[in-house]
């Protein structure tokens, strides 16, 4: 299995992230655009037994607006590391976390919210797939 290290902006926070991701994609919600202080969030969803803190646990913040998402970022630097979504049993490595993974994106989630409108050929969906308690409609492009 391929191992994939990354860290958060000053580097004081290392993870791991082993295997293969259970899906990547694009969240153009308004939480994660807040969060992301970006117009989409790239993010890489894995099962919580692959991904682990390598370095830094205490420097590993948390901030849980709602229970859906506990997102996760250094204490030092203030940067961006992982959020856990309890529910769905997944966590998200945000993308440019893990500069050694080919991000290759197959969705586009809560795109019906998108200020950044993206024509890639990629199935947009409304709001979020209906296994994870989503309409599971898709919205043209």
């Amino acid at each position: 299995m391929t191992t994939y290290k990354g860290a958060c902006f000053c580097g004081a926070v290392k993870i791991e992230a082993t295997g293969a991701p259970e899906a990547m994609g694009y969240c153009h919600c308004a939480s994660c655009r807040s969060w992301s202080a970006a117009p989409v969030n790239a993010f890489t969803l894995w099962k919580p037994e692959n991904v682990k803190v390598t370095q830094g646990a205490e420097n590993l913040g948390m901030f849980e607006k709602t229970p859906v998402s506990q997102r996760q970022y250094c204490k030092k630097c203030g940067g961006h590391v992982m959020s856990n979504h309890p529910p769905l049993g997944l966590v998200d490595v945000y993308a440019a976390t893990i500069p050694d993974l080919k991000f290759e994106p197959h969705v586009h989630v809560c795109y019906a919210e998108t200020v950044l409108p993206m024509k890639d050929g990629l199935p947009k969906l409304k709001d979020f797939p209906a296994e994870f308690g989503g309409s599971g409609e898709h919205v043209a492009e």
